[in-house]
């Protein structure tokens, strides 16, 4: 009963999120994606449990997984930031 509770939020979750992505105009689409990027530090935090959880093989190695990708996600999230802040400063200005 648990897989089909859990499977139904995941379905409405990903119905919802396309519905609310679509509906965002070009021009916000990527300072939107890069702060939830950056966000996403919880993602890591919650990895990192799993990882060091001390559970069975395949949790540790989901968990470290999980802890990859959100590294990557986090890091992208700030270089797209960081990209897009920089568009906005001025020629001569250092900072």
């Amino acid at each position: 009963m648990d897989t089909v509770y859990l499977t139904f939020i995941l379905i409405l979750s990903i119905f919802l999120g396309f519905e609310l992505i679509k509906k965002v105009p070009a021009t916000l689409h990527t300072p939107l994606m890069s702060g939830a990027n950056a966000i996403s530090g919880i993602t890591l935090v919650g990895a990192l449990v799993s990882a060091g959880s001390g559970g069975s093989q395949l949790t540790t190695l989901l968990g470290t997984a999980a802890v990859a990708f959100a590294t990557v996600n986090v890091v992208g999230g700030y270089l797209v930031t960081d990209r897009m802040l920089a568009m906005f400063k001025k020629k001569g200005s250092d900072k």
